[in-house]
């Protein structure tokens, strides 16, 4: 009888991208339309603002994500290169560290030089970028990946709360887009925690606690400029 466990960790590089830019493009799309539309403008205008908010914040997301996981897979090349170049001029000394690192990890001392060996006669760079520096194909930087989720992902989101910004009459627009885009971010929360293998409760309720604040807020600046203007 096979036993198979499946685990979530792969999905994590997209899984991340994704619903922050799920979540972004519900909250500050919606926080926009109700902070223009609170400060007394008419829908027509408020829905040009919402879609100029939605290819500004997928752009903003997908050359964010670019960037920072750029970065970050920037350095995991640098710390491979400094890898490759210490195997190179120093492959004992390394087969030494990668076994003292077993040993801590609860390997009796000739166990984890056996292991070691084993492992770098089989990729000794892999088995480094593994257990000594915690570089992995699972966890490893993709930046393209991330910037097309990401992006993606808000204009879905974004979407969301424009699409009820245009349907709705101009008297409920605003308790309209609250109330159904914080059900939007309840299950856009739930979504995600369930494919990431989490509590669905309390991915729906962070993600909503945070949206409800943010357009709470967001609409309090705008009723306090039409109050000035």
């Amino acid at each position: 009888m096979s036993h198979h466990e499946e685990h979530k960790s792969h999905r994590v590089g997209w899984l991340r991208a994704a619903v922050l830019g799920a979540n972004d493009g519900v909250v500050s799309t919606a926080s926009l339309i109700i902070g223009v539309a609170a400060a007394g403008t008419a829908q027509y205008n408020v829905l040009i603002t919402g879609v100029a908010g939605l290819v500004a914040g997928a752009m903003s997301m997908a050359a964010g994500e670019y960037v920072s996981v750029s970065s970050q897979a920037d350095t995991e090349n640098a710390d491979l290169e400094l890898e490759k170049e210490s195997l190179q001029d120093n492959f004992d000394l390394e087969q030494v560290e990668l076994a003292e690192i077993y040993q801590t990890r609860g390997l009796d001392p000739l166990l984890a030089k056996q292991v070691a060996e084993q492992l770098m006669a089989h990729d000794a760079l892999g088995a480094h970028a593994r257990d000594e520096i915690g570089i992995s194909d699972v966890a490893s930087a993709k930046p393209i990946q991330a910037a097309i989720y990401s992006a993606a992902a808000f204009i879905i989101g974004a979407a969301l709360p424009l699409f009820v910004a245009w349907i709705i009459p101009e008297n409920f627009l605003i308790f309209s887009v609250a109330m159904l885009s914080l059900v939007f971010l309840a299950v856009l929360g739930g979504l995600a925690a369930r494919t990431g293998g989490a509590s669905i409760s309390i991915g729906a309720f962070r993600v909503t606690f945070w949206g409800a604040l943010a357009m709470g807020l967001t609409a309090a600046v705008g009723a306090i400029f039409e109050v000035v203007v």
